[in-house]
């Protein structure tokens, strides 16, 4: 089996519903950005604004080699921009989770830890800033997608059950 990799914005639910699908599958579960994290020693907002988004991209791209090369069988959740690297098909199944900035924006706000979440995101800095990445990155994720599963209103274990059904060799 390939990996699957959880692509969309920031704030979409890709960790929550890789850590799921782990439990459903036994495969472990990847975040691309605790991957950046541990091989740095800095967070994500640290290398944001010490060495700048090129370099965090730069970052990314190792990161995607090191996947291709050494990482199967797993499900990947990955950061906001990691859509962008070349062998992204190389290194699996690319699942794009689906929703609309509102949707999004709120479901973070919202949360019980708001200001933790606004605050390890350094491009969600303000509304307008945020929706307007969201709305440039938002049809490059539909290109570049495998499988796109709309996840606005609904809840994990239907998300779970909506990407079990869609990717072949899951369960």
């Amino acid at each position: 089996m390939k990996n699957i990799l959880l692509i969309g914005f920031m704030g979409v639910g890709k960790g929550t519903l890789a850590r799921a699908l782990s439990k459903e599958t036994g495969l472990y579960a990847i975040d691309t950005d605790d991957l950046i994290e541990s091989l740095t020693n800095k967070k994500i907002k640290k290398i944001f604004e010490k060495y700048g988004e090129e370099h965090f991209r730069k970052l990314e791209k190792f990161t995607a080699q090191w996947l291709e090369k050494s990482v199967k069988n797993s499900i990947i959740s990955t950061g906001g921009g990691f859509y962008k690297v070349e062998n992204i098909k190389k290194i699996g199944t690319v699942v794009y989770l689906k929703a609309e900035f509102d949707w999004i924006y709120e479901r973070i706000t919202k949360s019980k830890n708001a200001k933790k979440k606004i605050k390890k995101r350094p491009l969600f800095k303000s509304y307008d800033s945020a929706k307007s990445l969201y709305e440039k990155r938002a049809k490059e994720y539909e290109k570049i997608a495998d499988i796109v599963i709309d996840v606005q209103n609904k809840n994990t274990k239907e998300i779970l059950k909506e990407l079990l059904s869609k990717v072949e060799g899951l369960k």
